[in-house]
């Protein structure tokens, strides 16, 4: 059975850490891309950040860039979202998602083939 299951989630105040999990199943991790979105009640879910198979090849949204570190380990089938200087716009259910593949488009992550997504993780940030 294909799983992923996305934790580390919780509520922080602006400027804070939090370290989001996403914990593969049942596919070959390695060969998918793993991407991390977000959605907000009555928005479009948008993507933040996504790592390719090849793990050199890694992309953040605009709004992240520089706060944001996204990780994997392939040997443990594990992707990781570190986020840092969190601010309150920040506060979204997350996501994450393996693909066949990524990219940047506009200011955001897109992902291409979606394979499977993990239920979400609420992150609230109060200021």
């Amino acid at each position: 059975e294909v799983q992923l299951q996305a934790s580390g989630g919780g509520s922080v105040q602006a400027g804070g850490s939090l370290r989001l999990s996403c914990a593969a199943s049942g596919f070959n991790f390695d060969e998918y891309a793993i991407g991390w979105y977000r959605q907000v009640p009555g928005k479009e879910r948008e993507g933040v950040s996504c790592a390719k198979s090849s793990v050199d090849a890694i992309f953040y949204a605009d709004s992240v860039k520089g706060r944001f570190t996204i990780s994997r380990d392939n040997a443990k089938n594990t992707a990781y979202l570190q986020m840092n200087m969190l601010k309150p716009e920040d506060t979204a259910v997350y996501y994450c998602a393996a693909s066949v593949d990524c990219k940047v488009v506009g200011n955001w992550i897109m992902g291409y083939g979606m394979y499977h997504w993990a239920k979400g993780t609420q992150v609230t940030v109060s200021s």
